[in-house]
C-alpha cells in the first residue's frame, strides 16, 4: 500500500507571496539606484503614477502587474497583524 498525501495549494497564499516577491525587487531596484524606497512606493500607491518607481531591474514594469487594491489590502493586513 502506498502512502499517498494531499498537498494543499492556496490561490490567495500565492498571490500574497508574488505580491511580497515584487514588492521586495522594486524596493531593492529603488534602493540601488539611490531613493528612498518607502516615500517612492508609497508616491506610487497614492498616486499610481508610475515614474515614482524606476525602470532599473524591471521594477516598473513588474508593480504595474500588482493591483493596487489587493496590494493596500494586503499591507493594511500585514500591518495589523503585527
Amino acid at each position: 500500500m502506498s502512502d499517498h498525501r494531499t498537498i494543499t495549494f492556496s490561490l490567495k497564499d500565492d498571490k500574497e507571496f508574488q505580491i511580497h516577491s515584487t514588492l521586495v525587487v522594486v524596493y531593492d531596484a529603488l534602493k540601488e539606484k539611490g531613493y528612498n524606497p518607502i516615500n517612492q512606493i508609497v508616491g506610487y500607491i497614492l498616486s499610481e503614477d508610475p515614474t515614482y518607481i524606476t525602470t532599473h531591474n524591471n521594477a516598473r514594469s513588474l508593480i504595474r502587474k500588482i493591483d493596487r487594491d489587493e496590494l493596500l489590502q494586503l499591507l493594511v493586513k500585514s500591518y495589523l497583524s503585527e
